[in-house]
Protein backbone atom coordinates (compact mmCIF):
# COMPACT_ATOMS: atom_id res chain seq x y z
CA UNK A 1 0.00 0.00 0.00
CA UNK A 2 1.33 3.21 -0.79
CA UNK A 3 2.42 5.58 1.78
CA UNK A 4 3.28 9.29 0.42
CA UNK A 5 0.13 11.37 -1.45
CA UNK A 6 1.87 11.14 -5.05
CA UNK A 7 2.91 7.30 -4.38
CA UNK A 8 -1.39 7.16 -3.72
CA UNK A 9 -1.46 9.08 -7.01
CA UNK A 10 0.61 7.02 -8.79
CA UNK A 11 -0.92 3.43 -7.84
CA UNK A 12 -4.49 5.50 -9.16
CA UNK A 13 -2.67 6.46 -12.64
CA UNK A 14 -1.47 3.19 -13.32
CA UNK A 15 -5.15 1.44 -12.66
CA UNK A 16 -6.45 3.62 -14.72
CA UNK A 17 -3.86 3.21 -17.52
CA UNK A 18 -3.80 -0.38 -16.96
CA UNK A 19 -7.83 -0.51 -17.45
CA UNK A 20 -7.68 1.70 -21.32
CA UNK A 21 -4.90 -0.04 -22.54
CA UNK A 22 -6.52 -3.67 -21.30
CA UNK A 23 -9.48 -2.83 -23.72
CA UNK A 24 -7.66 -1.41 -26.38
CA UNK A 25 -6.01 -4.53 -26.41
CA UNK A 26 -8.84 -6.62 -26.19
CA UNK A 27 -10.32 -4.46 -29.44
CA UNK A 28 -7.54 -4.96 -31.32
CA UNK A 29 -7.66 -8.75 -30.71
CA UNK A 30 -11.23 -8.79 -31.47
CA UNK A 31 -10.45 -7.15 -34.60
CA UNK A 32 -7.87 -9.37 -35.70
CA UNK A 33 -10.42 -12.36 -34.45
CA UNK A 34 -12.93 -10.76 -37.32
CA UNK A 35 -10.47 -10.79 -39.99
CA UNK A 36 -9.63 -14.60 -39.19
CA UNK A 37 -12.78 -15.59 -39.27
CA UNK A 38 -13.41 -13.66 -42.64
CA UNK A 39 -10.68 -15.34 -43.96
CA UNK A 40 -11.96 -18.80 -42.83
CA UNK A 41 -14.84 -18.21 -44.00
CA UNK A 42 -13.39 -17.54 -47.57
CA UNK A 43 -15.15 -14.18 -47.86
CA UNK A 44 -12.65 -11.92 -49.84
CA UNK A 45 -14.63 -8.30 -49.14
CA UNK A 46 -15.58 -8.76 -45.74
CA UNK A 47 -12.05 -9.76 -44.58
CA UNK A 48 -10.61 -6.76 -47.00
CA UNK A 49 -13.08 -4.45 -44.91
CA UNK A 50 -12.06 -6.09 -41.61
CA UNK A 51 -8.14 -5.74 -42.45
CA UNK A 52 -8.29 -2.19 -43.10
CA UNK A 53 -10.14 -1.08 -39.72
CA UNK A 54 -7.76 -4.00 -38.12
CA UNK A 55 -4.82 -1.86 -39.27
CA UNK A 56 -5.41 1.11 -38.47
CA UNK A 57 -6.09 -0.29 -35.13
CA UNK A 58 -2.80 -1.94 -34.86
CA UNK A 59 -0.95 0.77 -35.99
CA UNK A 60 -2.17 2.79 -33.37
CA UNK A 61 -1.71 0.49 -30.79
CA UNK A 62 2.10 -0.28 -32.26
CA UNK A 63 2.47 3.72 -32.24
CA UNK A 64 1.77 3.93 -28.58
CA UNK A 65 3.90 0.53 -27.69
CA UNK A 66 0.76 -1.06 -26.37
CA UNK A 67 1.78 -3.90 -28.91
CA UNK A 68 5.28 -3.81 -30.05
CA UNK A 69 5.89 -2.88 -33.51
CA UNK A 70 7.21 -5.53 -35.12
CA UNK A 71 4.30 -7.49 -33.69
CA UNK A 72 2.71 -5.32 -35.35
CA UNK A 73 4.24 -5.37 -38.80
CA UNK A 74 3.99 -9.63 -37.90
CA UNK A 75 0.11 -9.47 -37.56
CA UNK A 76 -0.62 -6.90 -40.81
CA UNK A 77 1.65 -9.41 -42.69
CA UNK A 78 -0.14 -12.32 -42.22
CA UNK A 79 -3.55 -10.78 -42.85
CA UNK A 80 -2.25 -8.93 -45.57
CA UNK A 81 -0.92 -12.68 -46.93
CA UNK A 82 -3.63 -14.60 -46.21
CA UNK A 83 -6.35 -12.42 -47.78
CA UNK A 84 -3.92 -12.27 -51.21
CA UNK A 85 -3.91 -16.25 -51.06
CA UNK A 86 -7.62 -16.25 -50.85
CA UNK A 87 -8.21 -13.77 -53.77
CA UNK A 88 -5.66 -16.08 -55.45
CA UNK A 89 -7.64 -19.25 -54.86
Amino acid sequence: MPNTKSAKKRLLQNEQRRIHNRARRSEVRTQCRKVREAIKAADVEKAETEFRVAAKKLDKAGSSNLIHRNAVARLKSRMSRDIKALKQA
